[in-house]
């Protein structure tokens, strides 16, 4: 029975250690002496050096991460590592990659490393005046973020343009001044952030308005990736698949409803190396899904048609503000050994990467859809989790599952009964 006393205010909690946390909070809730064990166990994340990441720690949660095989990114083999709970995702890639090979792989380019900072004015009633005074302004306004972050200036980035836009709002009109910076190789948000700080009371002093938020937009439309692939019709099993992906593309860039899950279907690939990698995957996907509704309608990420010999050309075009330098990426030593694995020294290689798996992931998607059916593959790599749930240890996990395929009907209450029967007959 669960105590009745729990409260959520701990006074001192931050200031604890791991130890002394973990030991309040099985006061408080009653964690038995496995779970307080299963929190201790950090994995291969030293306890101190996640406390030093984030706030309160008591544990650890750890991801698997897996390599995509089969991948050659702009002539290069490479391996990819990826960090999902998702079965069959990594699977994917592997397979799509393999399909492409014969092709070349795939291709990609990026627009650079530039981000975007926001400063937001009001309370002015001329706002067109103001964003011009703010605009003659520019080469001060390039000094004053030069000034802010002279470590990026010696490494080539830096300050590179200024956009003002008059935004009308419920609030009426809002002046918004966009600094456009490269941040090299480094995501960005904290020299973008101080920028925008720095920037704020001059902008008040010359126009008399108010200034309030200043801070990174993840719309990073600056910061583009592209990747490009061409699956051969004899590699993919013929015109018939290529019409049928090309028409599950169609109808995901029509309908938001689908699209939502087509393009879910491309950040499977796409988060799963950025969080291998200790990079924000929250970041990454806010811009992701806010640049599919760039037209005002949400629609597909990817692009796919025939090329002029039949075969099917893929075509992914996102932002991607993944950096090497600062945040988990230095940090975590499983990201480093990740970013060691796939053999890359510029964010610009790694973000190139992510979008090839991407591209990869969206083509394995349409192409079990328009064949076998996702779940097909899908549910027959998930039984052996679904062996698990039903309580299946060691050997019985597989030969529970390798049933449930055969069956194919992969659903713990029929786990639970194949399970039962196995350990009946063994009795």
């Amino acid at each position: 029975m669960s105590k009745t006393n729990i409260t959520s205010r701990i006074p001192g909690f931050h200031s604890m250690s791991i130890e002394a946390r973990l030991a309040r909070l099985a006061e408080l809730t009653d964690l038995d002496e496995a779970a307080v064990a299963q929190l201790s166990d950090t994995g291969n994340l030293r306890p101190e050096t996640a406390d030093r990441m984030i706030e309160n720690v008591i544990g650890t949660m750890n991801i698997p991460v897996g390599v995509a095989t089969n991948l050659i990114v702009d002539g290069r083999e490479v391996l990819v590592p990826m960090a999902t709970e998702e079965s069959s995702v990594v699977a994917a890639v592997c397979n799509a990659a393999k399909q492409c090979r014969s092709a070349g792989g795939i291709a990609t380019s990026s627009s650079g490393p530039l981000m975007i900072a926001q400063v937001q004015l009001v309370g002015v009633s001329d706002p067109e005046n103001a964003r011009f005074k703010i605009l003659e302004r520019r080469e001060e306004i390039k000094s004053i973020c030069d000034e802010t972050d002279p470590v990026l200036l010696k490494f080539g980035g830096g300050f590179r343009d200024l956009e003002v836009r008059v935004l009308e709002t419920d609030d009426g009109p809002m002046v918004i001044t966009h600094l456009i910076v490269d941040t090299g190789d480094a995501m960005g948000a904290n020299a973008v952030n101080s920028m925008a700080e720095a920037v704020g009371p001059r902008i008040e002093a010359w126009t008399g308005g108010r200034v309030f938020l200043r801070i990174l937009s993840n719309l990073a439309d600056r910061r583009l990736v592209r990747a490009r692939g061409v699956w051969k019709l004899e590699d993919i099993g013929g015109a018939e698949v290529r019409d049928g992906m090309l028409s599950a593309f169609r109808f995901a860039d029509a309908d938001p409803y689908r699209a939502a899950t087509h393009n879910k279907g491309i950040m499977n690939g796409v988060t799963a190396v950025v969080l291998a990698s200790g990079n924000d995957t929250r970041a990454i996907e806010a811009g992701a899904h806010a640049f599919a509704a760039r037209s005002g309608r949400y629609r597909s990420l990817t692009r796919w048609e025939r090329d002029g010999e039949g075969n099917l050309v893929g075509l992914l075009e996102m932002p991607l503000a993944v950096g090497l330098i600062g945040g988990a990426t230095k940090i975590h030593p499983t990201a480093q050994v990740a970013l060691k694995i796939m053999a890359v020294s510029k964010a610009d290689e790694l973000a190139r990467l992510i979008a090839a798996v991407g591209l990869a992931q969206n083509f394995a998607a349409l192409k079990v859809l328009a064949t076998t059916g996702v779940q097909k593959g899908h549910m027959s790599l998930h039984a052996k989790n679904i062996a698990a749930m039903a309580g299946a240890e060691g050997e019985e996990v597989e030969a529970v599952a390798a049933k449930l395929k055969e069956m194919g009907k992969v659903r713990v209450d029929i786990a639970e009964r194949l399970l039962a029967d196995l350990r009946g007959g063994k009795a």
